[in-house]
């Protein structure tokens, strides 16, 4: 990355954009896809094309949305991952705008149009992400610092037993009630410029779960762009279901995805055994994470 300030990835000659693709990733889903389109309608005054990749096996389900929602299904039920998943909605992307969200959340009026108006103001922003609430209506820590070996080993190995640690509290970041740049945004709900996305090639599909956001974000940064969120942006996920379902599989494709991001992004020679440790540090917290799943 250069010195000199990185062309707007939404620079435009005419008028602001106006067009949105909404990509949402759907593993079997419940009644969370039709809240998710039926709250989608009063996030925004414009139409969103909305594509859903279908990644499970309940295909009529989630026609049934698709239709009632004027909806695109694409995929053929084989659960590509979520990175992949989207990729695969994403394609051939033609509109100005393009929104990545889990199906489990529900968004607040106007929290869409919200997004994209701070996108407008700020030229240099590559993704833009809302602020995430819990069901109970507690803030979720969305835009996060991108973990460091050192940070990712405190956090590996006291998150569980010290929530408040140093190193957990650093990484989860400071939340501010103003729109603010951080290291990466909840892949739950991203907007991203459409050049922005195509530039970047979107999410990497060596993620088959996890740490694709990470690893976006990252790249976002390295391009020269802004990682945004958006206090007065506020969308609600309602997340858990496909853990709920699955404890013991998503632990370990969450630890594996976490250490191939460590390993990945800190590759030097000299970083070697802080790698060890934030691996063995994420090993033994997926050990006790599902010998706790399977004792619920």
């Amino acid at each position: 990355m250069t010195d000199a300030t990185p062309t707007s990835p939404h620079a435009s000659a005419g008028p602001p954009p106006e067009t949105i693709r909404v990509v949402t990733v759907a593993y079997n889903p419940g009644e969370e896809l039709e809240r998710f389109l039926e709250t989608l309608c009063a996030a925004t005054r414009r139409t969103p094309n909305v594509v859903i990749a279908d990644n499970g096996t309940e295909h009529e389900y989630v026609n049934r949305a698709a239709e009632r929602f004027g909806a695109r299904v694409v995929g053929d039920g084989t659960n590509r991952g979520y990175g992949a998943g989207a990729n695969l909605a994403a394609r051939d992307l033609t509109e100005d705008w393009l929104v990545v969200a889990n199906p489990d959340i529900q968004w607040r009026p106007g929290s869409l149009d919200t997004l994209i108006e701070a996108g407008h103001a700020e030229p240099r922003a590559g993704c833009l992400g809302p602020r995430l609430l819990n069901p109970d209506g507690s803030v979720y820590p969305s835009g996060r610092a991108l973990p460091s070996l050192v940070g990712g080993a405190g956090h590996a190995i006291l998150g569980k037993v010290w929530p408040g640690n140093p190193f957990s509290s650093a990484y989860h970041g400071t939340n501010e009630d103003a729109t603010h740049a951080v290291g990466w945004l909840s892949g739950a709900c991203l907007l991203l410029p459409a050049a922005a996305w195509k530039r970047l090639g979107g999410f990497d599909e060596d993620y088959f779960m996890f740490f694709e956001d990470v690893d976006l974000g990252a790249r976002v940064g390295r391009a020269g762009w802004l990682n945004l969120q958006v206090p007065d942006a506020v969308v609600v996920h309602a997340q858990g279901a496909s853990w709920k379902s699955r404890p013991e599989r998503m632990i370990r494709a969450h630890h594996a995805s976490a250490r191939r991001y460590i390993n990945a992004s800190h590759p030097a020679v000299w970083q070697a055994p802080v790698r060890w440790a934030v691996s063995a540090g994420l090993k033994a917290r997926e050990e006790i994470a599902v010998r706790a799943a399977r004792r619920g």
